[in-house]
């Protein structure tokens, strides 16, 4: 026992002072000390007979110069081991280290014609050829390997990387297709590989190849994946879906697959291709799918966005989405399970069909719900706080507000009802509470109420204590709750009034800035876009500036559908306004506008 107990010891001991003496030949090596590299090398492979160890001390040789000492330790070996054909490869390079190309030329192809059928020595002779930058000798051994052992996909992802390294884009493909018919569950590795490197025409080459394969075998399912992958990079959501639906009706699938798609093209606001993944599972798949609740209140949820997003949307549009809450509520019923839908529901009756009471009636119902997550409890009551604000109902909207803080007062929920009764505190004009409120909420951990918070703060420093009274910026504070309530007409008279009793007054940006997002809401795009260009050239240091530019590169984006326009805005923020709030959204908006991949 003691003697196993010495041995373990002495081989323990061999083994550290081994890697001591590996790293320290490393480090000689990579200084350029290659005589002391080279000695150390030498003795740690004929203590081990790592084949890395042996090639580290022939490079050492080689930079030494000492070609004919390299050379016999080479042919030595090969007397030893015939069999490791990889150091024919080694033999080679010293010859062409030496300016003896054809001699260089015959070892390498020597050892590809002494190559066995063995897969183990195919992956190593080649990955010699790899290690100097031989990729067509490598290539030459892969497919020799292929014949040798008649196995086309053997080396196929070998191959495929190969030519990767080469940039033949075409060769690539093929191969790495070849290879992924063999190991379906390569498919994800694949998709990461090309979603780094590739380009437009790359994927269309795929596509390509891809319907090639599908027309020897119509139902070689991975190569049906990855088309419908290839389909989403290229952002077509309705080729994506159909390939899609027929990998789920082939394969008898629960609607997962298609349920996903359906959520990246919602994503990425391709409302009608999302629309119908959704309606798919719940017209084919039926009540008895596990996706079946989800599937119906998402694609409620897309058609909503799809109507309200951009305020392109007529009165009809808005009944007919109130039909279907109100249609899927009579299917599931009004309960704590479908609380979030009939919060949306809210939502759409008090912003835009403007039926308060309605909205009202139907979060009350709602905070009612026994067992009620305290979260949409929480979210509930904010809703419904904004509703009772925009009814002038004051003291219940403060009263709901300060529940939620209270109820939340360290998370998002708490400082998003704190901001809001914050706001309210500021329309009524007690500027000095609302502002010491913003200053705390600055810290917030949500990065939107941290930077509406700042904006408020800066906005009342900036005005209030420009002037012995308060009356402007009171008379802003109303107009700017007007338009929340959305009082358009009324909002106007008010700025209006503004400018007409304090001429060149410090809020005339702001006032700019107000009706320009009013004119935004009423969809007249042309009178926004002229509020918001008359405070970029005539107050261009002033704080709205940067807001002004954020929201008309937003407008040239999304609504009048001008990407050069946008991208320029976009840039000019965070080029000349870099220390703005909006400054790091404004980047990645240009860079995916740009065609960069944002991850």
């Amino acid at each position: 026992m003691r003697t196993l107990f010495f041995s373990i010891c002495f081989l323990l001991v061999s083994v550290v002072a081994m890697g001591q003496q590996a790293r320290l030949a490393e480090q000689y090596f990579q200084n350029g000390e290659y005589e002391k590299a080279g000695m150390l090398y030498e003795r740690l492979y004929d203590e081990s007979k790592n084949d890395y160890y042996f090639n580290r001390y022939v490079e050492s040789l080689l930079a030494l110069e000492q070609f004919q000492k390299a050379e016999e330790e080479v042919k030595n070996e090969l007397k030893k081991r015939p069999g490791q054909i990889q150091l024919m490869v080694t033999y080679g390079n010293i010859l062409e280290r030496q300016y003896k190309d054809d001699e260089a030329e015959k070892a390498y192809k020597d050892a590809i014609e002494a190559l066995p059928p063995d897969q183990f020595m195919v992956v190593k002779l080649a990955n010699s050829f790899q290690q100097l930058t031989k990729y067509e000798l490598a290539i030459e051994t892969y497919e020799k390997g292929i014949k040798l052992l008649k196995n086309k996909a053997i080396f196929a992802y070998n191959l495929g990387n190969l030519y990767r390294q080469k940039g033949e884009t075409p060769k690539m493909i093929e191969n790495f297709l070849t290879s992924l018919e063999s190991n379906p569950a390569n498919i994800t590795n694949l998709q990461a590989l090309f979603q780094r490197s590739f380009t437009d025409a790359d994927y269309d080459e795929l596509q390509i190849q891809l319907y090639d394969k599908l027309q020897e075998d119509q139902d070689a399912t991975p190569m049906i994946e990855m088309l419908a992958w290839v389909f989403v990079q290229k952002k077509d959501y309705r080729n994506a879906l159909r390939q899609a639906i027929a990998l789920d009706k082939r394969n008898n699938e629960n609607g997962g697959r298609v349920f996903s798609l359906a959520a990246v093209a919602a994503n990425d606001r391709a409302f009608d291709d999302a629309i119908r993944g959704y309606d798919y599972i719940v017209n084919e798949k039926g009540s008895n799918s596990s996706f079946y609740l989800d599937a119906k209140r998402q694609s409620l949820r897309v058609l909503r966005r799809k109507i309200v997003e951009g305020y392109d949307y007529s009165m009809e549009d808005l009944k007919g989405l109130e039909l279907q809450y109100q249609t899927f509520l009579e299917e599931f019923g009004s309960n704590r399970a479908t609380a979030s839908i009939m919060m949306e529901w809210a939502e759409l009756e008090g912003f835009y069909i403007n039926d308060l009471e309605k909205a009202i009636a139907i979060l009350n119902e709602v905070i009612e719900f026994p067992g009620l997550n305290e979260y949409v409890l929480g979210q509930a009551k904010i809703q419904l706080a904004d509703f009772y604000l925009m009814e002038d109902e004051i003291w219940e909207a403060t009263l709901l507000y300060s529940q939620v803080d209270k109820a939340h007062k360290d998370d998002q929920l708490g400082h998003e009802a704190r901001f809001k009764n914050a706001k309210l505190s500021y329309y009524n004009g007690d500027f000095q509470w609302a502002q010491a409120q913003f200053s705390v909420l600055k810290a917030s951990t949500s990065k939107l109420i941290a930077n509406d918070a700042l904006d408020l703060s800066v906005f009342i420093i900036d005005n209030l204590g420009l002037d012995t009274t308060p009356t402007a910026l009171i008379m802003y504070s109303q107009a700017d709750m007007l338009v929340f309530q959305n009082k358009f007409e009324e909002a106007f008279t008010k700025l209006d009034s503004i400018m007409e009793m304090f001429p060149e007054h410090s809020l005339e940006d702001d006032v700019l800035y107000l009706k320009a997002k009013i004119y935004a809401k009423k969809k007249e795009y042309d009178k926004s876009v002229e509020m918001y260009n008359a405070i970029i050239e005539r107050f261009p240091e002033e704080i709205r500036a940067d807001n002004a530019l954020f929201e008309l590169a937003n407008l040239y984006e999304n609504q009048l559908n001008d990407l050069e326009k946008a991208k320029g805005l976009y840039e000019k923020i965070f080029l000349d306004y870099s220390n703005s709030t909006f400054a790091v959204e404004a980047r990645k908006r240009y860079r995916i506008l740009r065609g960069d991949d944002i991850q």
